[in-house]
C-alpha cells in the first residue's frame, strides 16, 4: 500500500517562526537547501523523513502534531460552508485542502464569515425582534464561537489539564474535592430541592442536588472549585482565544471550567495508563475514576498532549430529534455544524437499547474506515414525574487503533462488508444511492424522471 506523503507547510512556518529564524537559518539547522525549504512550506513538495527527524532533534518537535487532523476538520468545515446554494458550484475538493493547509487563517476567517451570514439569514428568517437594535447579529452564536475555539484546539488546553492533574496529585481527587473547598472556606451541603449547583457567596455554601448522581457532585465540586482558585489561569487562557463577545467569554469560562473538573476527575498520565491498560473500557475507567460513562468518553477526546498522546477519538452527544448536543473530534470525522448527524450512524440506534453498547463498522465517504461505539445516557429528574433528558453518546476512532480497544474483539475488520457506509449530513454527502437520504445534496444536480421511480424520486448527477 501507498505511504501518503505528509503535507505540513504551515505548521513548518509557525515552527521557524515560533524558534525566531528566518528561513535561511532554518533551512541551514534542518540541513536542507533554502528552495527546498521553501517549496515545503508553500507545500509544493512533502515533507521528508529527514527533516522531521531534524524537528524533532534539533527542536524538540512533537512530530506526531505534523500529522495534525486540524487540516482535515478545516476542510470537512469549509466544503459544509460552501454547500450552502448562496455560493453556487463549489471548488473541488484538492482546492480546498490547498487553502486549509497553505492559509488557515484565510480559511478561518472564511468560516466566521460564512456562520455570521448564517446567523444573519436565519434571524432574518424569523422576524428577530432584536435585528437592526444592535450589531450583535453580525457577530457568530457564542456557543457556536466557543464550540468551534475548544474544535481547534483538539479538545485539549494544555495549562488547564497540567493545573487540574497537578491538584489531583496533591488532593488525591476526586475525594480532596470537598476537603479542598473546606480549606478556602466553602461548606458542601446535600439539598432535596433547587438546582444542580448552587453557591451562596455570602454563606459560602454549595448546595449540591442529592438527586444528582454521586459522580456528578464530584464532577460539579471540582468544576466550583476551579471557578474559585484558577480564576487568573482561566482569564488568562480567554485573553489568549479572544471572543467576539463577552456571552462568548462567559460560556468559554465555564467550558474551561467543565474541562479542569474532568482532567481533575481523570488526571491524563493516570488516565491515559488506565486506558491503555484496560483497552479502553469504558466501565472499567467509570469504575476507576468515580466517572460517568459520558464523563470517561469525554476525556477521552481530550487526551491529545504533545508528547503524549492517546488514542485519537472523537466524541458526541445527540438527543432523540437527532440534533448534536457535544461533538469532539481529534480524528478526521467531522460533524455536521448545522443540522443533524447521517442516520445511518448507530448513535441513533442507542435509544432502543437502553443500558447496552452498540458497535459499529463504518466507512466515511473519504474511504476512511471507523470503529463505533454508542449507548443511552438518559439522565432521570430524580422523581416521580419529572422529565428525564434523554441523549444518546458515541465515541470512536480509525479502525487502525482498534488492537487498542476491547471492543474491537470478535469484529471481522479483514471484511469490506462488514463497514456501513455513512456520511456526515445529508445535505454535503457524497453517497448518491443512499437509501437513508432526506434531502438531496446540496452541491449536485438533480434529474426528475416521471416513469421512473428508484429509492429516491429523483437521480443525484
Amino acid at each position: 500500500m501507498a505511504t501518503r506523503k505528509l503535507y505540513a507547510g504551515a505548521k513548518l512556518r509557525e515552527t521557524r517562526q515560533r524558534v525566531g529564524l528566518t528561513q535561511k537559518d532554518f533551512a541551514a539547522r534542518l540541513g536542507i537547501s533554502l528552495p527546498y525549504l521553501n517549496q515545503m512550506e508553500n507545500n509544493n513538495r512533502p515533507v521528508s523523513t529527514t527533516v522531521v527527524l531534524a524537528l524533532a532533534q534539533e527542536f524538540g518537535f512533537d512530530v506526531t502534531e505534523l500529522g495534525s487532523g486540524e487540516a482535515e476538520r478545516m476542510v470537512g468545515d469549509i466544503r459544509e460552508a460552501l454547500a450552502d446554494p448562496v455560493f453556487g458550484d463549489p471548488p473541488g475538493l484538492a482546492d480546498l485542502r490547498l487553502v486549509a493547509s497553505n492559509a488557515p487563517a484565510v480559511a478561518r476567517a472564511f468560516l466566521e464569515l460564512h456562520a455570521a451570514y448564517r446567523q444573519t439569514h436565519e434571524r432574518l428568517a424569523s422576524l428577530d425582534e432584536a435585528l437592526g437594535a444592535n450589531d450583535a447579529y453580525a457577530q457568530q452564536s457564542p456557543w457556536t464561537e466557543v464550540r468551534d475555539f475548544f474544535h481547534y484546539c483538539d479538545n485539549y488546553i494544555d495549562a488547564v489539564d497540567r493545573a487540574a492533574e497537578r491538584f489531583a496529585g496533591a488532593s488525591g481527587a476526586p475525594e480532596g474535592a470537598g476537603e479542598a473547598l473546606a480549606r478556602i472556606g466553602i461548606t458542601v451541603v446535600k439539598t432535596d430541592d433547587g438546582p444542580l449547583r448552587r453557591l451562596d457567596r455570602d454563606s459560602g455554601i454549595l448546595y449540591l442536588s442529592a438527586q444528582a448522581a454521586p459522580e456528578t457532585r464530584r464532577f460539579q465540586m471540582l468544576l466550583q472549585l476551579a471557578l474559585l482558585t484558577q480564576d487568573k489561569l482561566l482569564e488568562a487562557t480567554l485573553d489568549l482565544a479572544r471572543f467576539q463577545s463577552g456571552e462568548a467569554r462567559a460560556i468559554a469560562k465555564i467550558g474551561l471550567a467543565n474541562y479542569y473538573a474532568g482532567a481533575a476527575l481523570m488526571p491524563y498520565t493516570a488516565f491515559l495508563k488506565a486506558a491503555r491498560d484496560c483497552r479502553h473500557d469504558l466501565e472499567v475507567l467509570a469504575h476507576r475514576f468515580g466517572a460517568s460513562i459520558e464523563q470517561v468518553c469525554h476525556r477521552l477526546s481530550t487526551l491529545q498532549r504533545p508528547g503524549a498522546k492517546g488514542v485519537p477519538f472523537f466524541f458526541v452527544r445527540v438527543d432523540q430529534a437527532g440534533t448534536i448536543t457535544k461533538r469532539h473530534s481529534a480524528t478526521r470525522m467531522q460533524f455536521a455544524r448545522y443540522g443533524g448527524a447521517c442516520p445511518l450512524w448507530n448513535v441513533h440506534a442507542a435509544f432502543e437499547t437502553p443500558g447496552r453498547f452498540l458497535r459499529q463498522l463504518a466507512e466515511t465517504p473519504d474511504g476512511v474506515r471507523y470503529i463505533n461505539l454508542a449507548r443511552d445516557v438518559s439522565k432521570p429528574g430524580g422523581h416521580f414525574g419529572a422529565p428525564v433528558r434523554r441523549f444518546a453518546i458515541a465515541l470512536g476512532c480509525e479502525v487502525k487503533h482498534a488492537p487498542a480497544l476491547v471492543y474491537a474483539d470478535t469484529l471481522d475488520l479483514s471484511s469490506p462488508a462488514a463497514f456501513e457506509p455513512i456520511g456526515i449530513s445529508c445535505r454535503i454527502c457524497e453517497r448518491t444511492e443512499c437509501h437513508q437520504r432526506s434531502i438531496p445534496p446540496l452541491e449536485r444536480r438533480l434529474t426528475i424522471r416521471p416513469d421512473a421511480r428508484g429509492v429516491l424520486p429523483y437521480e443525484v448527477g
